[in-house]
């Protein structure tokens, strides 16, 4: 695991993390950044079915400049409580939002 803040080289950029591991220019994120973030900071292998929440929330969060909150998730992936704690143990906050390089949820 790495330490935090710090800055990094992923792939052709480098990238800089916050004292809680979110990116701190959430510009530099890219699908590989992603990867590096979840093998990383939170021990995870991405799978597809990560890969649809990831995905979903960049989205979101480039359109809306936050990531969606945890009901709104639920209800447009169609996914259980039970599931998004299975993909990412340490939360949606703390996990998801940080793989997908949102800056930190305000709600946390």
């Amino acid at each position: 695991m790495i330490k935090c803040p710090g800055k990094y080289v992923v792939g052709d950029r480098e990238v800089e993390l916050d004292e809680d591991c979110f990116l701190a220019d959430p510009s530099t994120w890219s699908e590989d950044v992603a990867i590096w973030i979840a093998e990383n900071v939170e021990g995870l292998t991405l799978t597809e079915e990560h890969w649809r929440l990831i995905r979903y929330v960049r989205s979101y969060w480039e359109a809306h400049g936050e990531c969606p909150h945890i009901k709104r998730l639920l209800r447009d992936l169609g996914i259980t409580f039970e599931d998004l704690y299975r993909l990412f143990p340490s939360g949606p906050a703390d996990g998801l939002c940080k793989i997908a390089g949102t800056s930190r949820p305000l709600s946390c």
